[in-house]
């Protein structure tokens, strides 16, 4: 290599250098139970590995009883090898839908759980990373939290073609969990049901409708979650003030229910936001 050939490349990798993102220790899944995936122009995309946010598990996990059982039941049925099904979680903000993700995690990476965070705006590289993840021994929970698109968004193409949209599809220790606060992920605008049209007595949805439902559709397993009434909201109140190591009483159940006229909420979110409060200023 000629000597000015040589200075453009030094130059050109000294251009490209601080594009590149820093190195990170390489994943051990035996050690690593959880990690985030991170998409890069140049690179294409890495792992990093991250800690547990919290030790929470289901049990801390108070009136999604039936959510918790359905979730629990495909998990466990993925991690044996058998049938399961990706699952949208959506509804109410602070109703327990990113915890029990989690929950999850934490009661099972015992048992070869492993957990990847994708954020929305790196869902192009989606199809890269469970390609990465095929030859691995391990079970993998994709974890795309509070997603959403809007109407000119087409990133959540590549999520339909990671679930159902491809020859292969995902690998068989992948499955995708997605939480939202949409149903159908995008929303939803009455101009949508213009084309709406009844043939032979049937309802036909229109191809604004249609594409909406097609996303959420090739998630198998759907799982509601609606904001506490009252009693579910005390019950939880009262379990998080005593997780705190704090008192239980009647003005604990007062103050928790003023606090939750004032928020106009009454959630899982707000039950622990309460019990912080009460705890913490010493009642």
């Amino acid at each position: 290599m000629n000597e000015e050939l040589s200075s453009r490349l030094i130059a050109l990798l000294a251009r490209i250098e601080p594009l590149l993102p820093p190195e990170h220790a390489e994943i051990d899944w035996r050690r690593d139970i959880a990690a985030l995936w991170e998409r890069h122009p140049l690179a294409g995309g890495r792992l990093v590995a991250v800690s547990p946010r919290d030790d929470v598990s289901l049990d801390d996990l108070v009136g999604i009883e039936r959510q918790k059982r359905a979730l629990l039941d495909n998990t466990r049925a993925f991690i044996a090898g058998r049938p399961a099904n990706h699952a949208l979680l959506w509804g109410a903000r602070g109703t327990g839908k990113s915890s029990i993700i989690r929950a999850l995690l934490n009661d099972l990476s015992g048992e070869g759980l492993r957990l990847i965070q994708v954020d929305r705006h790196d869902l192009v590289g989606l199809p890269g990373l469970v390609a990465r993840l095929r030859d691995q021994r391990y079970r993998f929970i994709v974890y795309c939290d509070d997603l959403s698109f809007e109407a000119s968004d087409h990133a959540y193409k590549a999520l339909k073609s990671v679930l159902d949209g491809t020859l292969t599809g995902p690998p068989e220790n992948v499955l995708i969990y997605a939480t939202s606060n949409r149903r159908h992920l995008l929303p939803e605008a009455a101009v949508d049901n213009t084309d709406t049209r009844i043939v032979d007595g049937e309802l036909h949805h229109g191809d604004a409708v249609e594409e909406k439902i097609s996303l959420s559709d090739r998630f198998g397993l759907w799982l509601a979650f609606h904001a506490f009434n009252q009693e579910t909201f005390l019950v939880a109140c009262e379990y998080w003030v005593k997780y705190l190591e704090g008192d239980w009483h009647a003005q604990a159940r007062e103050e928790a229910l003023r606090y939750a006229t004032l928020r106009g909420v009454r959630s899982g979110r707000a039950a622990w936001q309460f019990a912080c409060q009460w705890v913490g200023a010493g009642e």
